[in-house]
């Protein structure tokens, strides 16, 4: 399972040599601030365009779903790219 990978990297020297490389559970932790961060925004653009706090949560809602599903169609697609492997 992914989760017992980034816990058996807790031991992995490797990270700690290359320290150009963020740790798996570093990068989740980022992913996930970086997606709070982002739904905000969009919320606030929202409710500035809207003037509606609750059709500016509806959006946000609706669009941390959608984003996660996207980015990882557009992850899986690069997965397939050869380009610069």
């Amino acid at each position: 399972m992914i989760i017992d990978r980034l816990i058996a990297h807790e031991n992995d020297t490797s990270y700690n040599q290359d320290k150009q490389a963020d740790h798996p559970i570093r990068s989740i932790a980022k992913a996930i601030s970086w997606r709070i961060v982002g739904t905000i925004d969009t919320m606030i653009i929202s409710w500035f365009i809207t003037g509606e706090l609750t059709m500016a949560l509806s959006i946000g809602s609706i669009e941390v779903l959608t984003k996660m599903v996207l980015y990882y169609g557009h992850e899986r697609l690069w997965n397939i790219i050869k380009w610069r492997k």
